[in-house]
């Protein structure tokens, strides 16, 4: 694939040498516009104005995030696990920097620079010292819109994707958690004319490596996904009824394991994190309000698999695929001053059946990350890897409301079972004990608070707390808290 970036390197240097706005004889910025504009504004109004628009052809942009959370037993589940050392308490700091080189009204230039670094206090196994990390190239993209002159537009390079509501597709990279998720792929999107219609056709090749296309700078040879991944994606979403948003896909997934054992995420197993697969998957989703009503919307989404897939216990045998997946979202409005809403949902994805020669686990492919909880994730360490939610059925009901203007908060309370009770399928004994018998999960609460401060500044407080049931077992059985604080400035 190193062939795909020289030619689009080639490209965008065309582009840039026979763009009318590389002739332009500056790219200062232009001081007397910006001294005419000043008037009431601050100095440091001015600033950011240049700064967002130097000159008519770039813009740019930055953002900061800082998050402190503390958790315990998130992946024990055991408060005596390694010697009680199953405290986490850590801050990540993230910095984000980009720019768009604009070479004509449809074409155009597009990179991300992300650099995050994390302090530790706990757990005392994780590096206390501050390591300053590495800046990775998260975003590195030729935007053309109208292409051939259709209402055609091809997004080519690293880029961020989200399909529908991301159940499937969201997530590029996960094992750096939220500090990335980008996908290296090709996408074009068509309009259909007269239609509210849009059909999504992606091809996705990211390698598990950092530095296979973009070397980032200070390399700490990390690994953004478990394995190299090739992908397919047909995506239709239909808007033309007002009443009724229609959505159906096609996603063909390809896992080749790396050679070299992933050590940059939390006690890997050789040849347990980088699986081979070929997956299809077949899908739909409808969504809008329920009848005439102004108050009832709802979400329903499903989705069957099949193809080969590796797993441990089998070796390097690929299995048949047989797997099902759906998730349902009810909500009633109440449409009053302080947006109050209730919602209610069911989930399900299928697990894999100990008496069945399939593989009947539900993947959830590029989908890989809390979509629901922030906290449950950890606890799928070591039933497929963290983030690899499948095997579930839940049931939620929530609450959202507008406390202030600025201020919203969401409450929800999740039960939570177990599809199959896989323990015989289980290859790994950890500090996570499973039973052989037993499917509920257990009780899962979560709440939001957020807060629009300014408007570049903003903010939430998040805390979820789990209570485990009889699908866990032995000293598995003690609550799990996570608590985060997050502030976020763009500038």
């Amino acid at each position: 694939m190193k062939k795909e970036w020289t030619l689009l390197v080639l490209l965008v240097t065309a582009v840039v040498v026979n763009s009318p706005v590389f002739a332009q004889t500056s790219a200062a910025p232009d001081n007397a516009a910006l001294a005419a504009a000043a008037g009431p504004k601050s100095g440091f109004e001015q600033f950011r104005d240049w700064f967002h628009n130097p000159t008519d052809w770039l813009s740019m942009g930055a953002d900061v995030r800082w998050r402190h959370i503390y958790a315990e037993n998130i992946d024990t589940l055991n408060q005596d696990a390694l010697n009680r050392d199953n405290r986490w308490h850590f801050t990540r700091n993230r910095f984000r920097f980009w720019t768009k080189t604009k070479f004509s009204d449809d074409v155009d230039f597009n990179i991300r620079w992300a650099w995050e670094f994390r302090n530790w206090d706990e757990p005392t196994r994780k590096d206390r010292s501050t390591n300053w990390d590495e800046v990775i190239w998260d975003n590195f993209n030729l935007t053309v819109r109208n292409l051939f002159d259709l209402p055609l537009t091809m997004v080519a390079g690293r880029q961020d994707m989200v399909l529908g509501k991301g159940w499937l597709v969201a997530e590029g990279g996960p094992l750096d958690g939220s500090r990335t998720a980008y996908f290296d792929a090709l996408r074009f999107t068509y309009d259909v004319p007269d239609r509210q219609t849009k059909i999504d056709m992606v091809y996705i090749f990211t390698k598990a490596s950092e530095d296979a296309w973009l070397r980032p700078m200070n390399y700490q040879q990390r690994h953004i996904t478990q394995q190299d991944e090739q992908g397919v994606i047909i995506y239709v979403t239909d808007k033309t009824n007002p009443n009724l948003q229609l959505e159906g896909y096609f996603i063909y997934k390809h896992d080749n394991p790396i050679d070299t054992q992933v050590t940059d995420i939390p006690d890997p197993w050789p040849g347990y994190w980088s699986k081979k697969a070929e997956i299809f998957t077949l899908g739909g989703a409808l969504s809008g309000p329920i009848g005439q009503s102004e108050h009832w919307k709802f979400r329903s989404e499903g989705a069957v698999q099949f193809g080969k897939k590796q797993t441990q216990q089998m070796g390097t045998q690929m299995r048949d695929m047989q797997a099902f997946g759906t998730v349902n979202r009810i909500e009633y409005h109440f449409n009053d001053a302080k947006k109050n809403v209730l919602r209610g949902t069911f989930e399900y994805l299928s697990g894999d059946d100990p008496d069945n020669s399939k593989n009947t686990a539900f993947d959830p492919l590029w989908g890989e990350w809390p979509q629901w909880s922030e906290l449950y994730i950890y606890t799928y360490l070591l039933e497929t890897m963290i983030g690899e939610t499948t095997n579930l059925f839940r049931l939620n009901v929530g609450h959202s409301t507008q406390l202030r203007e600025k201020i919203t908060m969401d409450t929800d309370y999740n039960l939570l079972w177990a599809d199959e009770n896989t323990e015989k399928n289980r290859p790994h004994q950890g500090v996570i004990e499973f039973s052989n018998s037993g499917k509920f999960r257990g009780h899962l609460a979560t709440w939001w608070l957020k807060y629009q401060i300014t408007k570049n500044l903003r903010g939430h407080f998040n805390v979820e707390y789990f209570m485990p049931g009889n699908y866990y077992r032995g000293e598995s059985s003690d609550n799990a808290l996570w608590t985060r604080v997050n502030l976020e400035y763009t500038f």
